[in-house]
């Protein structure tokens, strides 16, 4: 099996820089979008994939909750990424030159006061990997990407303003993933995630939910979307704390089963530190 972890996103973006901190002894592989990047796994062409689900800030990450359970694919990890913004201009550039910054439309409103400070025009780019590598390749002194160190480093360009974020808890969730999951309890503090439909009977999700709180299971996430174009057809996506063979997991699983139509467990993995 090949060395290598697919991320959706250009060289330099921060799926990228997730790449070389939850798995630097990997050679990670851009692909052009989520679906790439997990079929990436699915073809053998890389071990495993990591796909940004939540921000702090923005909330979140649209389509990936609709993708993972029909990938195929198994959660074998998560990871959290402190997302740091920078300013960066070509070299040579100085911060009072700079009259449009380039970001993903996510990024603009992470940093709008500082732009507004500086009086900079924030400007859409389909990524901030690709911000960086356009502000390169235009040599012009008066723009500015908004992206990451590495996107600096990897094509030339100078920090002119760092972590300028609004907000100093801004934080990306990502999920690595594989083909073949170790199911066995490998931490002290583990993480399950399943996607389940329930019965179409009066409060079925009031009840499926009691089990967890009855045997004193913490459920971190829990949220629904449409399936298959139909208001009707609601899928849940949810993780909680503890392993399926905690004996209080077991038994709300248990419980689940029977006001649901279809259970699914996706993966179960330790806890990042960041969680503690």
């Amino acid at each position: 099996m090949t060395s290598r972890i697919a991320f959706q996103g250009e060289p330099g973006a921060y799926s990228h820089q997730a790449c070389r901190v939850a798995r630097p002894h990997l050679e990670a592989l851009p692909c052009p979008g989520f679906e790439d990047a997990i079929n990436a796994v699915v073809t053998g062409k890389a071990a495993q994939a990591i796909l940004p689900v939540e921000n702090t800030t923005y909330g979140r990450v649209a389509d990936i909750h609709r993708l993972l359970p029909e990938s195929g694919l198994r959660i074998i990890d998560e990871a959290f990424l402190r997302v740091h913004i920078n300013l960066l201009g070509v070299p040579g550039a100085s911060l009072g030159e700079i009259t449009q910054a380039w970001g993903h439309f996510v990024l603009l409103p992470q940093c709008a006061r500082f732009l507004r400070m500086h009086g900079i025009r924030g400007r859409v780019s389909p990524d901030n990997a690709r911000a960086a590598r356009d502000v390169a390749e235009r040599a012009d002194p008066t723009q500015a990407a908004l992206a990451s160190d590495l996107a600096g480093e990897i094509y030339g360009l100078d920090v002119l303003a760092r972590h300028i974020e609004d907000l100093g808890t801004n934080t990306t969730r990502f999920l690595i993933m594989a083909q073949e999951a170790d199911m066995t309890r490998r931490a002290e503090h583990m993480m399950t995630t399943f996607v389940f439909h329930v019965r179409n009977i009066p409060a079925a999700l009031y009840k499926a939910m009691g089990g967890f709180a009855t045997n004193g299971v913490n459920m971190t996430k829990l949220e629904s979307y449409m399936v298959d174009g139909s208001f009707t057809a609601t899928q849940f996506y949810a993780d909680i704390e503890g392993h399926p063979e905690d004996r209080n997991v077991q038994l709300a699983l248990e419980e689940l089963t029977y006001f649901t139509s279809f259970l699914k467990v996706l993966g179960t993995y330790p806890a990042d530190s960041a969680r503690d």
